[in-house]
């Protein structure tokens, strides 16, 4: 689908620290730095992959931008409508044009409610809809999904878990979104099945008009639904580029070592695998300088002393890495002043 040019989502240093706390009276004695001024912004029609290791802050910074968990600090805008401390009615409105999948399938399908009753609650509480025709929109969002209409009376034990993970994608879609956050919705599915719901998503994107934020860590899926990547580490965001450019040219290390993971599928290439060294440090108290450093087979002296700014390395090429210098940089602002 075709990026419009007009900005739907921004987020400016968003931070979300968890306390860590001790003792009868529960004293904070420090904080979980999930996510730790991190800013990106996202255009309509455009979908952004997350990507990074377990823990690194992917699913924290999805949930936090639709306020599912408070933000410790930074702004969230969402078109023209900055979220941060937005009423809790006003906020409800706005959730109608923001969703999300989540990653199990299992785990987020009540086990008490028909499937048509799960797809058919959002419009419910948002009384969306009339309620005699409130059946026949969820069985034609059944049947956009994959899913047979005539089984809307079933319970979630009756299907498999693409078939639920096509019901999720059902509910997301009740209130007509803008903007759905995919949370891993295909790393608890089978390799066949998850090409199925990548195609799903797709397909949906192109009749809706959707925006996404896709996260994963599964590299080569991202690959083929993202336009653009981020790559987080550690709660910080440490590239963003175009996908096929963070594929073709990764700059940062960490990036690097992410791609030559990932396997190809000819027995006569080989790729030479850059394994890291040492565990992730913990985001409870992060290194100083660069988060990295403890890891990088690059490091320098100053990479433990001063932390990296995430910035234009190459045209729409953004690295926070005090080892890659800017190139190709000054014919784009030559060419941006001529206009």
């Amino acid at each position: 689908m075709a990026i419009t040019e007009k900005e739907l989502l921004r987020v400016t240093r968003l931070k979300k620290y968890f306390p860590i706390t001790r003792g009868l009276f529960s004293k904070t004695v420090g904080h979980v730095r999930a996510v730790d001024d991190v800013s990106f912004s996202v255009a309509g029609g455009e979908t952004v992959g997350l990507v990074g290791e377990s823990g690194c802050g992917k699913t924290t910074t999805g949930r936090t931008i639709l306020r599912l968990i408070e933000p410790t600090a930074g702004e969230i805008r969402f078109e023209d409508t900055v979220l941060n401390g937005l009423p809790g009615r006003q906020m409800q409105l706005k959730r109608r044009d923001m969703q999300i999948i989540f990653q199990d399938p299992y785990s987020s399908l009540n086990p008490r409610m028909t499937i048509g009753s799960i797809v058919g609650e959002p419009m419910e509480i948002h009384r969306v809809h009339k309620k005699k025709i409130r059946r026949d929109k969820v069985k034609e969002l059944l049947n956009i999904c994959g899913i047979n209409p005539n089984m809307i009376d079933r319970y979630p034990h009756e299907f498999s878990g693409g078939q639920r993970q096509r019901v999720g994608i059902a509910r997301a879609l009740a209130l007509n979104p803008k903007l759905i956050i995919a949370d891993e919705p295909v790393s608890a599915l089978d390799v066949s099945i998850q090409a199925q719901i990548i195609n799903l998503l797709f397909k949906l994107q192109e009749e809706f008009g959707l925006t996404y934020i896709f996260i994963a860590h599964d590299l080569a899926v991202v690959k083929h639904i993202s336009n653009r990547v981020m790559v987080m580490y550690l709660g910080k965001i440490v590239e963003v580029t175009r996908s096929e450019d963070l594929y073709d040219h990764p700059l940062h290390p960490y990036t690097q070592a992410l791609l030559s993971a990932i396997p190809i599928p000819d027995p006569f290439v080989q790729r030479e695998r850059q394994l890291l060294k040492g565990d992730i440090p913990t985001p409870v108290d992060p290194p100083p300088g660069c988060r990295f450093h403890t890891r990088c087979p690059m490091r320098q002296a100053i990479c433990k002393q001063k932390e990296p700014i995430l910035e234009e390395k190459m045209p729409g090429h953004m690295v926070a890495c005090h080892l890659v210098e800017k190139k190709g940089l000054t014919k784009k602002i030559q060419k941006e002043e001529s206009h």
